[in-house]
């Protein structure tokens, strides 16, 4: 079995992306990786060449600034990566910039594509997800964020990364047929020093909107979410000298629940069944 690791990323340092932990953090179980690195105003090409290590490939790209709607650039980029793995791979592997694997999943990863490898009907495999928001203390529990997301498709299948490059499906714009796995990402997005969160947060704003952002709020307010939960499990071993540096303090009160009416009556009824009503999937589930 043949596994390629993907992924694209520009500006991480600039932003404080978490690149080189995600990348590392599924090296171990891929046969290659491939990095498109997108033209930057920092040293990200030099940040991911010093991972040094022979598996991975670099490809630089430049990004089509004029894209400004529904985050589509994002998607171009994953493509571009994708369509450079090694034709004979049996899987690839993709990870986001801000998106890392626990150790301690890594075996069940590799079971997984090993027990579906000859399977063709199995298209993708679908992860867990941990959204960890203001520190790495506190995970996200209500219902904006997502739940699941295929990582990890058949390459070279016409499958292509979609809308923001959240999901895949495959050509002609078809959902992916896929395994749910016991693995979890985790996902630390919402996890920036406020002033850096807020930047790259007006960046990326431009990604979705025809507009530029409004330049008057310097630092993010994390303290406007809507509900939190301690998170009192382990984070990646990768993760722990970027955890150690934490330079700010972010403290919430879990029991406070910011949600309308509509939204407690829909959270009751997920606590009670498991069913989230309403909840978007961009995958089938293969039982």
């Amino acid at each position: 079995m043949k596994v390629s690791g993907f992924t694209f990323i520009r500006n991480a340092l600039k932003y404080d992306f978490p690149i080189v932990e995600a990348i590392t953090s599924i090296l171990p179980i891929c046969d290659e990786f491939v990095v498109a690195v997108g033209n930057s105003e920092d040293d990200t090409l030099q940040l991911i060449k010093d991972i040094n290590s022979p598996k991975i490939r670099i490809i630089e790209t430049v990004w089509d600034d004029s894209l400004r709607e529904g985050g589509r650039v994002l998607a171009l980029e994953t493509n571009k990566a994708l369509a450079e793995v090694a034709q004979d791979s049996d899987w690839a592997f993709y990870i986001q910039g801000d998106e890392v694997v626990h150790e301690k999943d890594l075996p069940a990863i590799r079971a997984a594509m090993e027990l579906w490898q000859n399977d063709q009907q199995v298209e993708g495999l679908l992860f867990k997800y941990l959204h960890f928001y203001g520190s790495y203390n506190y995970v996200g529990d209500s219902r904006q964020w997502y739940r699941r997301e295929i990582r990890i498709v058949r390459p070279h299948t016409g499958v292509f990364s979609y809308r923001d490059a959240q999901g895949f499906r495959k050509k002609p714009d078809n959902k992916l047929k896929v395994k749910a796995i016991d693995a979890h990402i985790y996902h630390y997005g919402w996890v920036r020093e406020p002033y850096t969160q807020m930047q790259k947060q007006r960046s990326f704003f431009k990604l979705w909107r025809p507009f530029d952002p409004p330049h008057n709020i310097q630092v993010f307010d994390y303290s406007t979410i809507d509900s939190l939960t301690i998170f009192k499990d382990t984070h990646p071993t990768v993760m722990q000298n970027r955890i150690a540096q934490m330079n700010w303090s972010f403290d919430y009160d879990v029991r406070h629940k910011k949600y309308s009416l509509k939204v407690r009556f829909l959270t009751w009824v997920e606590k009670l069944t498991g069913w989230r009503i309403g909840e978007y999937k961009n995958f089938k589930l293969i039982s």
